[in-house]
């Protein structure tokens, strides 16, 4: 994974990396390479589905913030920094 994030990194240049959410996101997290953590809510009740890190490894995980929340049409967009292990 780091190697991997390494090189989207080399690519972006001086944009940001961004990784989906999932088991993707929760491999990026357990190696500490994750910074942030963007949330997308929308009022929807679904009744089911995927729980984001769900199989997190290093549960719990402590986020601060939000530092941003940035209101919508039907949606809120919340920006979680991760914070480290002390």
């Amino acid at each position: 994974m780091e190697s991997a994030v390494d090189r989207a990194k080399a690519i972006a240049g001086d944009k940001e990396v961004g990784v989906n959410g999932g088991t993707i996101a929760a491999q990026v997290v357990e190696a500490g390479l994750l910074d942030e953590v963007h949330v997308d809510l929308v009022p929807v009740l679904l009744g089911a589905g995927i729980p984001l890190f769900a199989d997190l490894k290093i549960a719990p995980l402590q986020l601060d913030g939000p530092f941003s929340a940035v209101e919508g049409d039907g949606v809120t967009h919340l920006a979680y920094r991760v914070r480290r292990a002390s």
